[in-house]
């Protein structure tokens, strides 16, 4: 076989001759990483790589300090090998799932080994390419090239590649419909219907026959048969936005079919088998609605077999901006006159306002600043935000508090909610980053975020 060689990471122990030979046989330059010694982990990486992890040689979390610089490494694609015992224990189930493309259990034969590592650097090389042709337009019609949305489109691409339930959590105009599309347009049902539903806009007493149908005569009114949404999806992917809202009557009814998997009409007296991955948002605080009595536990653990977090507008930086300019270029054609964009005092504005109602808001402000304006640029008061154009003076403990504030909910929405990756990555104790919490506020802010550790990121290979 001819080819360049291309570098592989084996972190381990324990490489067979008969594997290291098929790698080389493949153009592969094996690089050994003992998962015990710091200096070969933290080594400088360029270029678009591949890695084995071998859990059976690494042991958690007496390695993960050490590992952890290279596994985040976003140009080596990762897969893991190792035994089901191995691939169940908890620290390695959170490599899986936070780093590695995919999984391989043993034994199995060399050549699949091979090949995963093939498709994992052939997708991240894939990856790659997109990012850098399109830095600003990542995943369809969202756009963002900040740390939180990077790993947001990183999130969306591996959940497409399984067909387990995902739940999609976030503040009210964030945008989980486009991501519960992006989901779709990726995975293996893309050609198939992709159908929405918004649990919170539909009357509870229609809801039950929104979702699943009704017969003719089922009712007054009922002249003919309707097809329901979730038999409307089959082959393809239903939506159910503001599940957070769903009546509770009508949570019995979607925990029946998603044990069942057939839908049974209103007024019918049989069942229809229907195939439809379900992805799911709220806005709703999920454990408190849950505590409550208003939301059933079993049906949300059905529904949140994966989670994905969507990062609210005023975390994203620089990417305020990038919107802003975006929904000016696609609405531009609105204004009675030719606007050149947005003036300085506007875009100081942007990046003051705290964005309650998040992309949506963004939205709305852009296109009623393009209809209302009456000079040659947008200005901070045709965005309606003409008091945010200058920030009052803070103190430094001000400033100190805020920057403080700011890097624990990052690294919360990071890390999705968990304390102790949250601790860790900032350099303090699991008791001052609770004590932290409570002093900023934000303990409400942490419950019904995060992902069980149970979970990974693919199905078993």
């Amino acid at each position: 076989m001819t080819g360049e060689a291309r570098k592989l990471y084996y972190v381990g122990l324990g490489l067979s001759p008969d594997l290291h030979a098929r790698l080389k046989d493949r153009q592969w330059d094996v690089e050994l990483v003992d998962p015990g010694k710091r200096g070969q982990a933290m080594r400088r990486i360029t270029g678009v790589s591949a890695g084995i992890l071998d859990l059976s040689d690494c042991q958690f979390p007496r390695d993960w300090a050490v590992m952890e610089a290279l596994l985040a490494a976003p140009s080596i694609g990762w897969i893991a090998i190792g035994h089901p015992e191995q691939i169940m224990e908890a620290g390695a189930r959170r490599v899986i799932r936070d780093f590695c493309f995919d999984y391989v259990t043993l034994p199995t034969a060399n050549e699949r080994i091979v090949d995963a590592v093939g498709h994992a650097h052939g997708m991240l090389t894939l990856q790659e390419a997109e990012e850098s042709s399109a830095p600003a337009r990542a995943e369809d019609e969202m756009i963002g090239s900040c740390d939180a949305m990077l790993a947001l489109f990183r999130s969306i691409r591996k959940v497409a590649m399984t067909d387990a339930s995902v739940f999609i959590s976030g503040e009210s105009g964030t945008g989980k419909e486009l991501t519960a599309a992006a989901i779709h347009k990726r995975s293996v049902r893309r050609n198939e219907p992709f159908v929405a539903i918004n649990c919170g806009a539909i009357p509870a007493h229609l809801l039950q026959s929104e979702l699943f149908g009704y017969e003719r005569g089922a009712f007054t009114g009922a002249n003919q048969r309707k097809i329901g949404r979730v038999e409307a999806a089959n082959g393809g992917t239903l939506f159910l936005d503001e599940i957070g809202d769903l009546p509770l009557e009508s949570q019995a009814s979607l925990l029946r079919f998603l044990q069942e998997r057939k839908v049974e009409r209103l007024g019918g007296h049989g069942s229809t088998p229907v195939d439809v991955r379900i992805i799911s948002a709220t806005h709703v605080d999920m454990q408190t609605a849950m505590i409550e009595g208003r939301f059933r536990a079993d049906l949300y653990h059905r529904l949140c077999v994966l989670q994905i977090d969507e990062p609210p507008l005023r975390s994203r930086g620089k990417d305020i901006e990038l919107l802003a300019k975006h929904m000016f270029d696609r609405f531009k054609k609105d204004a009675n006159r030719r606007l050149r964009g947005f003036s300085p005092c506007a875009i100081a504005a942007l990046h003051n306002y705290g964005w309650p109602g998040n992309v949506r808001e963004l939205i709305n402000r852009v296109r009623r600043a393009i209809v209302m304006s009456e000079g040659r640029q947008i200005t901070a008061r045709d965005l309606e935000l003409g008091e945010y154009v200058e920030v009052a003076p803070v103190s430094l403990a001000q400033a100190r508090e805020a920057a403080e504030r700011q890097a624990i909910e990052l690294a919360l929405l990071r890390h999705r909610g968990r304390l102790g990756d949250a601790a860790h990555e900032l350099g303090i104790s699991r008791v001052t980053l609770y004590r932290l919490l409570t002093s900023h506020g934000l303990r409400s802010a942490t419950l019904g975020v995060g992902t069980s550790e149970t979970q990974c990121a693919r199905p078993a290979a």
